[in-house]
């Protein structure tokens, strides 16, 4: 050290920043220069260099490089070093990696001169007594080998001396959603400066990448100083287009020293998200296997349940209690109105802050709660059972005595730094006791700080109650943490999601159901198509939100070869295997699947056959888990894969990593039957230009008329706001005329509004591409999509890009037929039709320029030249067809009417009608500016008069 600040104090310091960067280059170049084996010949070295040399007695390294594909979230990693033995004797090169807890490795190649040793991923055997007293080396510490979600590959091999040995190590992995954002991460960490190093990310995303980011490196060593950086690493260079994107970053020397010189950088992170919609999902399919990702947006959130049980022994006294306190202030001021919580403290004693109930959020119970946690203090020992089933008691009592929201979502938060050592401290009891006092009815979610804390209990415990588990250092920004952690669960949108395909297509499908879905977060589900002969893939997605029953459905076309094949898409040609990504994100998470439920099962002959099913799978992947072992194929070499997490990898790859699968499979043969069109349309309708129709079944004609508008009038089609509470109110959009048309313009409804009072206030408002359904709660639908939305008194269904059905308190049923064009002619607007389908549950008062007439008759009369009339019987309708001086008589009013045919249903059907001339003069009450009204959710309770709902 004394002679590298020599070399930098003998440059002129006038020279400034030009010279530093002169030196790292010259080092770079003379110190760290790559030797070949072909290249024997010694190269002329400077002094000072040949005594750095000797000072130096492990490899260099001359090449750090990582390479990255991620396609549809699942992301391929190739990490590439090269070290280099200059000195006289053969030396150890230790080549050490860290990589995602939730990774499978996947490949490892290590060349040393002309000799290439490849790793074969084989089933591990259990070992014998005496073998484990010989030949291996001690796992890994979980300082030196594990991280906070990290695992560390280690291997070592001994490089001849003017040699250089390079190391090829490949990795997978599936993105998991997490607020919002997809983060990928690669550990920089070579322990020394390194002088060419690159890191190379691309990124195919089919629906869209939006919110790309790359954050400055993260080191969790270091202690936060107070400032926030956005800006990237220096020399990171990112480019991207709708849906490829290509991030790079290649650091000089010089720049690797600005930012530590000891070689370890810290974490190089990518953030992204990608367009969605509230549909069925993202559902990819190739080469005979599907993935589909479900993460729908704009919905309600769920009202909460939760206890916060934490840890107050006195093993968490100083920072750890601190940090925990301060996160607890800020998640408290972050529950809602709707909320209920409790706070249960515990050590060797329990502490209950409100006995017997969970309280609402209040300013004054809030104000109350952050009292009771500031005076939380830490001593006697850790309590866990007890703690835990005073929790589950309570949040039990609760939900059973209590009259709660039947969709609202009850949960658990437990916080531990330590191990049990007061009341049951038995692991395997406390599992079995906390299994049975929560009994499936809520989740719970647990928390780990520091070294000593039973990370394999808590993630279990979470497991086995549809949870997540997470564990942060002691030298890590605990408050941070706990409070990101509460921001992944905070927010539940969805409870009882059920995914469903057509039986017959599919096979080998993961987890379809799970208990909630969090606000930021993603649903993953994949399996193998079966059925070769169809050309279609039926999906059904099933879920509760807050007071509405949700059912998405749509056909997935199977023959899609052109658009999920990676083959010729830029930045991508070097990959083997990803071309393949849809399968292999399906071996990932069946093995994980697998691998979670060998975790929670506690019989032994069940254990051997999963853990005999996922050691198959792998195999047949090459992916090294806990039931795999890679090996060389050279004497030699050793490989330490992660030992301490390869043994348990569900502690983070499922428990911490995998938040969406922490669901069920649905039992067998209890899938929902694709629904049946229940309602029929009638010819009572609004549509085109607009062109309304009446229909009377018991006189069996029908009457017609048009409303000549102006764009922007809101017409009022139903109303019977004081009696049924139904409002349905139609707004018009401009267009111009057809040449050589009558009319000065085109009119079309560009919005239906359908209001509803009774018994709770709602209200629908439907355009061509979307509809916003508001009962004190908003979702935003889209047209493009099946879907089915059910609450108490409602009932809307969307076939996609063709109508939308509402049925209120099964006695009224509107159907809204969607017309839109991909070619519009210039008089053409996408626009609505409007249907009454059932008017069952309309009153007698109902009106409106539709609604007058459902419960009323008309009839049908000839006028005769001396003025007489003469009812006209069914039989001789067809004979007055041409006769110009028929009348309808309505309300006492005669009608003049000429004989015409209407197409509706879409154009594709005719409807004969008895049409009423000039704006419906006569034939409606009124004229038809008394149908205005001033907004779309003007509910006049009587004609002529205005109220808003």
């Amino acid at each position: 050290m004394i002679l590298w600040l020599w070399l930098c104090w003998s440059f002129p310091t006038s020279a400034g920043q030009p010279d530093s960067e002169l030196m790292a280059r010259y080092l770079e170049e003379k110190l760290m220069a790559d030797y070949s084996i072909m290249e024997q010949v010694a190269r002329r070295v400077p002094r000072q260099a040949k005594f750095l040399q000797r000072l130096e007695t492990r490899p260099r390294m001359s090449e750090f490089n990582v390479k990255s594909t991620i396609i549809s979230r699942y992301a391929f990693t190739t990490v590439s070093c090269t070290m280099v033995n200059s000195g006289s004797e053969a030396r150890e090169g230790v080549f050490e990696m860290q990589i995602p807890a939730a990774a499978f490795i996947s490949n490892f190649t290590v060349i040393i001169g002309n000799k290439t040793y490849y790793g074969e991923v084989t089933g591990k055997e259990k070992k014998h007594s005496s073998d484990d007293k010989e030949g291996h080396k001690k796992p890994p510490s979980p300082t030196d080998g594990r991280e906070n979600g990290y695992e560390t590959f280690k291997a070592s091999v001994l490089i001849p001396r003017k040699m250089q040995a390079k190391f090829l190590l490949h990795y997978e992995e599936l993105l998991q959603r997490r607020l919002g954002k997809y983060e990928y991460t690669v550990s920089i960490r070579p322990q020394q400066l390194v002088g060419r190093l690159r890191v190379e990310v691309n990124i195919l995303e089919k629906s869209g990448i939006v919110s790309l980011e790359v954050p400055p490196l993260r080191n969790s060593k270091q202690k936060g100083n107070g400032k926030v950086e956005v800006s990237p690493p220096p020399s990171t260079v990112v480019g991207h287009t709708k849906t490829l994107a290509k991030v790079t970053f290649n650091p000089t020397v010089v720049e690797q020293t600005r930012i530590a010189r000891n070689g370890i950088l810290g974490d190089f992170i990518i953030r992204y998200d990608v367009n969605r919609e509230l549909s069925v999902g993202d559902i990819q399919i190739l080469n005979g296997y599907f993935v589909h990702y479900f993460a729908p947006t704009d919905l309600p959130p769920l009202p909460k349940n939760v206890i916060f049980v934490l840890d107050s022994s006195a093993s968490m006294v100083g920072t750890k209690l601190k940090q925990t306190k301060e996160a607890l202030f800020t998640i408290l001021q972050d529950l809602r109105p709707e909320d209920h919580f409790n706070i249960i403290g515990f050590s060797n004693r329990i502490k209950v802050w409100q006995q017997d109930q969970l309280v609402p959020v209040t300013p004054n119970n809030i104000r109350d709660a952050k009292k009771y946690i500031h005076n939380m203090s830490p001593t006697g020992g850790t309590n866990i059972n007890g703690a835990l089933q005073t929790g589950a008691k309570l949040l039990n009592d609760y939900i059973a005595q209590n009259d709660i929201d039947a969709r609202s979502v009850s949960l658990i938060i437990f916080l531990t730094d330590g191990r049990p050592t007061v009341g049951e401290t038995q692991s395997s009891k406390i599992l079995s006791n906390t299994k049975d006092a929560i009994r499936d009815k809520f989740c719970l979610f647990t928390i780990g700080i520091g070294n000593d804390v039973d990370h394999k209990l808590l993630e279990r415990m979470a497991l086995e109650n549809c949870g997540m588990t997470r564990h942060f250092q002691e030298d890590e920004d605990a408050a941070s943490h706990l409070k990101g952690f509460y921001d992944e669960i905070g927010t539940p949108l969805l409870s009882d999601i059920r995914v469903d395909y057509s039986e017959d297509n599919v096979e080998q499908v993961t987890q379809n159901f799970f208990p909630n879905y969090f606000n930021g977060s993603e649903i993953i589900i994949a399996g193998k198509l079966i059925n070769h002969t169809s050309d279609s893939l039926h999906v059904e997605v099933t879920a509760s939100n807050s007071k509405k029953y949700i059912l998405l459905k749509t056909d997935v076309a199977i023959d899609l070869p052109s658009r999920n094949d990676i083959r010729g898409v830029p930045g991508l040609e070097d990959g083997k295997g990803d071309k393949n990504y849809i399968e292999r994100a399906w071996s990932y998470l069946t093995i994980k699947e697998l691998l979670n439920s060998r975790l929670k099962s506690d019989d032994n002959q069940e254990k051997d056959s999963l853990m005999e099913k996922a050691k198959s799978m792998a195999l047949a992947y090459n992916f090294v888990t806990p039931f795999t072992v890679l090996k060389m194929r050279e004497a030699g070499l050793h490989s330490e894969p992660p030992q301490e997490e390869f043994i348990h990898p569900s502690t983070d790859g499922i428990g911490e990593k995998l938040q969406s699968l922490q669901g069920h499979r649905a039992p067998p043969g209890i899938r929902r039957k694709q629904d049946k069109q229940r309602i029929k349309i009638s010819k009572t309708s609004a549509d085109g230009d607009p062109h309304f129709v009446i229909d009377f079944p018991s006189s069996k004609f029908s009457v017609c008329f048009n409303i000549d508008g102006e764009p922007g009038d809101i017409l009022r089609l139903v109303s019977d706001h004081k009696e049924s509470g139904v409002t349905v109110n139609g707004q018009l959009i401009g267009a111009p005329a057809p040449p050589n048309g009558h009319k000065k313009h085109r009119t079309y409804f560009s919005t239906i509004t359908i209001l509803n009072n009774k018994p709770e206030r709602s209200y629908l408002e439907i355009t061509p591409r979307r509809i916003v359904l508001d009962d004190g709660e908003r979702l935003l639908l889209s047209c493009d999509r099946n879907a089915v939305v059910r609450s108490s008194s409602l009932e809307v269904s969307i076939s996609a890009n063709s109508n939308i059905t509402v049925t209120i308190r099964d006695t009224i049923s509107f159907v809204i037929l969607i017309h839109r064009y991909k070619k519009p002619a210039p008089y053409q607007r996408n626009h609505l039709g409007f249907y009454i389908s059932n008017s069952k549950g309309l009153s007698s008062d109902s009106h409106g320029l539709l609604g007058q007439f459902l419960n009323h008759e008309v009839k049908l009369l000839q006028e005769s030249l001396n003025t007489s009339h003469q009812q006209v019987g069914q039989n001789q309708t067809e004979a007055l067809k041409p006769n110009p001086t028929t009348t309808l008589k309505v309300k006492g009013r005669l009608v003049p009417v000429v004989w015409k045919q209407r197409r509706i249903y879409n154009g594709q059907q005719e409807v004969d009608c008895w049409f009423a001339k000039n704006n419906a003069d006569k034939l409606i009450d009124g004229s038809y500016k008394d149908y205005l009204a001033s907004h779309p959710f003007d509910t006049g309770t009587s004609f002529g008069m205005i109220n808003s709902l």
